[in-house]
């Protein structure tokens, strides 16, 4: 029970207390001026409406509210906003130029054109029929508007973005530090430098760039984002969730691309988890969108959903020129067409062989993968040799980097890389399995060749590696699992030629135990084996061996 109070709960307020609380309370209330020297777009474009509402309009209130609405990222809105104004008599000329823009981050490129022509000659305007120039493909005029640019920040940094969208991170860079040491609390350029860095593959430099942005914006979507990206590239995808956790709590209901952003990273994060529900919508909203569904499809084996996807887009950046290559190889590879080998082959070398790319981990994959395609294996190892390291513990590269030494005859270093191998799906591929057989023999370990066969169910595959642990162990002097090997293709194959090559590996093995070099209980199979074809030959070699073993008191029953 509360038996006093500094001062009452109840009236008492006199009316000077009065009017003063009102007056405070009125001065808390910023001007439009404020909040958009904090960036409070959201705060401002309120109070701008609220104004509208109550017929209370500030100065050039239509053009605030379309200048807020572009900051949002609701350039819907600021488009309608522009748009009404362009219908005024009294529209200033520059409100064209502003419609331009709002068109240009909504992809309407064409209309943004029309807009932006109809406004008086501006740096801005030059800058945005710059980007224009890039969006049609127009060499000529992208270089016309490149020479109106001028040595200021505004116009420097347009040409940054375009050097970075043209896959020119190097020069990106450069004119991002040098506004850097000219502007040091111009600190978003550390995350366009972050991303330069990022799309070099230089992960763990574009964190600790990223990480001096943080510190002083730690709410930056962009800047999460990038964060996350990074984690899912130095680590895996828990690690990059755990970072977009931040992102997905601040991300709030009035900014959509967050949320779509959001949405599209963490399928990618999860290893393609709801792929199908997420991204179709999303191909003409986020660029990547269209590539990770490819690559959903690629991971579910559905080649030619993945290639109807992806063979009407013009590849413009390193990723899409890879990946057209990677559908057009596995494309070729599964309807046995050499002309989607050929097609990849093309993508690959002009990727691996581009200025920009050449010295990337991806730019020398690509040189890789197109002498895998004509089969120069040397060649292929060059360049697998300069980037292992950064690939211990990945099982395509491993599996690629394997078939590339066993190619050239390493062996004994092809059998250890396949071993590292941990992927279910690659280990019950026929190719992992015929090459480890084909190691497994060449080091002298057809034992090893033979259980990889017991190990497999009766299909087109098991026959085929029959038939290359047959010739193979024949070739290397193991003639006992060449001719067990022969023995069941016999089975399979009654009336082929099989028990010659079984006949052969037969005689094989008793040489090698006249040699003292097998055992003699060895014996044993070999009869076995013999006892198993219909040769008239058969009985001959039998009696033949049962007479030596009698002979030398070798035990056969």
């Amino acid at each position: 029970m509360i038996l006093s109070r500094m001062k009452p709960a109840v009236g008492g307020e006199t009316s000077v207390s009065i009017s003063e609380k009102k007056r405070k309370n009125q001065a808390k209330v910023p001007s439009l001026e404020e909040y958009l020297q904090q960036r409070d777009y959201l705060g401002a474009l309120t109070l701008l409406e609220f104004q509208r509402s109550i017929g209370e309009k500030e100065e050039h209130a239509d053009l605030w509210i379309g200048y807020c609405a572009f900051h949002l990222g609701d350039y819907k809105r600021a488009m309608e906003e522009y748009t009404s104004l362009t219908m005024k008599p009294d529209c200033p000329a520059e409100v064209w130029v502003y419609l331009a823009c709002a068109m240009f981050f909504l992809g309407l490129y064409k209309e943004a054109e029309e807009a932006a022509s109809k406004a008086p000659r501006s740096p801005l305007q030059n800058r945005l029929l710059f980007h224009l120039a890039h969006k049609f493909n127009d060499e000529n005029r992208l270089m016309s508007f490149h020479q109106n640019l001028e040595d200021v920040t505004e116009d420097q940094l347009s040409l940054a973005s375009i050097h970075y969208m043209r896959s020119h991170y190097q020069e990106a860079i450069d004119i991002y530090k040098r506004l850097l040491l000219q502007n040091r609390d111009f600190l978003a350029l550390k995350v366009y430098v972050a991303l330069c860095y990022y799309k070099l593959d230089y992960y763990d430099v574009s964190q600790e760039v990223l990480a001096v942005y943080l510190q002083s914006i730690p709410d930056s979507t962009i800047a999460l984002n990038l964060k996350a990206c990074n984690h899912f590239r130095l680590y895996n995808g828990k690690a990059a969730e755990a970072a977009l956790k931040n992102l997905i709590d601040i991300s709030s209901c009035s900014f959509e691309f967050a949320k779509e952003l959001i949405r599209h990273n963490l399928v990618v994060f999860r290893g393609g988890e709801g792929a199908l529900q997420v991204l179709p919508p999303l191909i003409d909203v986020i660029p990547e969108a269209r590539l990770n569904l490819v690559i959903y499809y690629l991971r579910q084996d559905d080649v030619q959903e993945a290639f109807n996807l992806i063979q009407d887009l013009l590849p413009a950046t390193p990723q899409e020129y890879i990946l057209k290559g990677v559908v057009n190889a596995a494309l070729g590879q599964e309807i046995g067409s050499r002309d989607y080998l050929k097609i990849a082959q093309s993508f690959f070398q002009m990727v691996g062989g581009s200025a920009s790319e050449c010295d990337t981990i991806p730019g020398r994959q690509c040189m890789a993968s197109c002498f895998f395609l004509l089969r120069q294996f040397d060649d292929v190892l060059i360049y697998l040799n300069s980037v292992k390291g950064y690939f211990y513990n990945d099982d395509t590269f491993n599996f690629n980097y394997a078939q590339a030494k066993a190619a050239v005859g390493n062996y004994k270093e092809a059998e250890e890389i396949f071993l590292l191998i941990q992927s279910e799906k690659l280990k019950n591929d026929y190719v992992y399995l015929s090459w480890l057989a084909r190691c497994y023999i060449m080091n002298q370990k057809g034992h090893l060749a033979w259980e990889l066969y017991l190990k497999m169910g009766t299909s087109s595959d098991s026959f085929s590696l029959l038939q290359l642990i047959a010739n193979d162990c024949y070739k290397m002097g193991q003639f006992l699992y060449a001719a067990k090997a022969f023995d069941a293709l016999e089975k399979l194959d009654p009336g082929s030629d099989y028990w010659e090559g079984k006949r052969g590996a037969c005689v094989g093995v008793f040489q090698l135990i006249l040699a003292n070099k097998e055992s003699k209980e060895t014996l044993k199979d070999v009869l076995a084996l013999l006892q198993n074809s219909r040769s008239s030959q058969v009985e001959y070699f039998i009696r033949a061996l049962r007479k030596w073993a009698k002979d030398n008191r070798v035990l056969l029953s």
